[in-house]
């Protein structure tokens, strides 16, 4: 134990959660005083003061980050496991977000929120002046703590994660089980399809489905493994710091079984979700279309209903993931032309046949071109076209037309959790490349990591993980115990992209020139952790998300 770790640091940071909630529920309470209209919150009045909603969003999402490190703190420290790691971690994320708080949060690059821009002064801050949180802010994130924190990552480089996680020993186990998969069967690989702009092999999918991976979270008795979100999350992190495209293989089946689980007929759930859990078939969704991007309501692609009770669907869609070799298509369609909104739309189970590298989409009545990327290759993303394509009826899910849209928001919550944890993935890939090239490249006599600013960078990559991890963590738990949590998990996704983003950004910046090489591993880091920031709900329209819901 060194001196650098601040004394008594569980009750500093105590002291400084409910300085920064009340920070928080005056920015709420003056941004509901603001966007009232008529004794009502008002959508317009909430785009006319985007930059204030938004910013309420970003803060609320802060405010939970700390709640969520501190309650991890206090779990590992009564499991004895709270460590000068552990602490260090602790201290510097306190440090650096209360500053954020207090100075400025980026919620991009170019935008820094201020308190200005929420409406409140300095007196807002009132509870900041407090020995704790000056103590936390003045020497919680310094220099010498994140030298530290770095050299302890190297002396136990063979840990897994950079500090413990605070999860169960089962979920250790599975996590353990995946990395080595992923260090074996993906990450020397991985590269090389990027680079090629290939589809993942078959062998990997059948590996994975051979681990469980599709069928995980579904029922024991439709031939899941009917395990957690929490397993879910853990699996969906590892394999996504393999690769990104691995990690995001379990995805389309995490929303089709979601779907039908949720929404489906007794008889769909018996036939489809056993297939699912073993890959028998592999689902694809198919929600977007050319001129909606995230306004799903205005959908204009229909299924009109034939003599035979069957529907013939005409319409375009695209940014669809996998589409080309799966088998059954979970498709949002309009099935009442009369309608202009989301209450018109029904979600089908669209069969259709595997395509090839000559011909993707044999199917009568479809066709498609895959759309090129700078990143997330291994499904490939692709634009269809459907003329006439036919759905069988008993294949509309549910059994009843214009449920789609609230069958497809039962599965948000699920899809951002799992977005969450795909994004502690990539980033954990770019802390891995960034800190290993630190330790091997030599300047000026040395290697980068005994450079002060390098090592700052490496310590801020593993404090953010362990911050954007805890908060997937806690979303992931309240799922599990059936509570609602579009919230939570709106704040794991919004928060987990951008620490994505950032690790990838500042991990290239250390290879220097080389990471601008496609030849190095980061190169494809970088143009994958840019996805996480706009599927799944845009950054943008998860703030938006966000503040909606906190306005109520």
């Amino acid at each position: 134990m060194t001196d650098i770790v601040l004394p008594d640091l569980l009750t500093l940071t105590a002291a400084a959660v409910p300085a920064a909630e009340a920070v928080f529920d005056a920015a709420l309470a003056r941004l509901r005083d603001t966007v009232t209209e008529d004794g009502r919150v008002s959508a317009r009045l909430i785009e006319a003061n985007q930059t204030a909603a938004h910013g309420v969003a970003w803060l609320a999402t802060y405010v939970e980050s700390l709640r969520q490190m501190q309650n991890w703190a206090s779990r590992v420290a009564e499991q004895g496991k709270f460590g000068e790691v552990e602490q260090l971690i602790h201290q510097i994320a306190f440090g650096e977000y209360l500053h954020h708080i207090a100075g400025g949060i980026p919620m991009s690059q170019g935008e820094i929120l201020h308190l200005q821009e929420l409406g409140l002064g300095w007196d807002a801050l009132s509870g900041f002046q407090c020995q704790e949180v000056q103590t936390l802010m003045a020497r919680g994130n310094t220099q010498a703590a994140r030298i530290r924190l770095v050299e302890l990552m190297q002396e136990r480089a063979a840990e897994i994660t950079v500090g413990v996680t605070g999860l169960d020993d089962e979920l250790e186990m599975i996590r353990e089980q995946f990395r080595r998969y992923a260090v074996e069967k993906v990450e020397p690989f991985a590269h090389d399809w990027h680079l090629k702009d290939e589809l993942i092999p078959m062998e990997v999918i059948e590996e994975l489905a051979e681990m469980g991976v599709f069928g995980l979270t579904i029922p024991e008795e439709y031939g899941g493994f009917g395990l957690t979100k929490a397993a879910m999350v853990v699996v969906s992190e590892e394999l996504s710091r393999g690769y990104i495209g691995v990690g995001s293989l379990g995805t389309r089946s995490e929303i089709a079984a979601e779907l039908i689980e949720g929404g489906g007929t007794d008889e769909q759930k018996a036939h489809w979700l056993p297939k699912i859990a073993s890959a028998e078939i592999l689902p694809t969704a198919v929600f977007t279309e050319p001129n909606t991007g995230s306004d799903l309501g205005s959908l204009r692609t229909r299924a009109i209903k034939d003599d035979n009770g069957d529907y013939r669907v005409t319409g375009n869609k695209t940014w669809i993931t996998h589409a080309a070799r799966t088998h059954v298509m979970t498709l949002l369609a309009r099935t009442d032309p009369d309608t202009t909104d989301h209450r018109g739309l029904s979600m089908f189970l669209a069969e259709k046949t595997p395509g090839t590298d000559d011909n993707p989409f044999p199917t009568d009545g479809m066709s498609g071109g895959e759309i090129e990327v700078l990143g997330y290759r291994g499904m490939k993303e692709y634009e269809l076209g459907f003329d006439n394509f036919h759905v069988k009826g008993e294949n509309l899910l549910g059994g009843v037309e214009g449920q789609g849209f609230k069958q497809l928001m039962k599965t948000f919550e699920a899809a951002r959790i799992q977005t969450a944890a795909r994004a502690i993935g990539v980033a954990q890939s770019a802390l891995d490349q960034g800190l290993q090239y630190a330790q091997d490249r030599k300047q000026f006599g040395k290697s980068l990591i005994e450079f002060p600013r390098v090592a700052s960078k490496l310590a801020m990559m593993a404090v953010e993980i362990m911050v954007a991890r805890q908060l997937t963590y806690f979303s992931a738990w309240e799922k599990d115990h059936d509570r609602r949590c579009d919230l939570e998990a709106g704040m794991a996704k919004l928060l987990g992209a951008r620490v994505a983003w950032a690790a990838a950004d500042n991990a290239l910046q250390i290879h220097g020139g080389n990471g601008f090489a496609l030849e190095y591993r980061i190169s494809r880091i970088l143009c994958d952790a840019r996805i996480l920031n706009i599927f799944e709900g845009a950054a943008e329209i998860q703030a938006q998300v966000i503040a909606r819901r906190l306005l109520g």
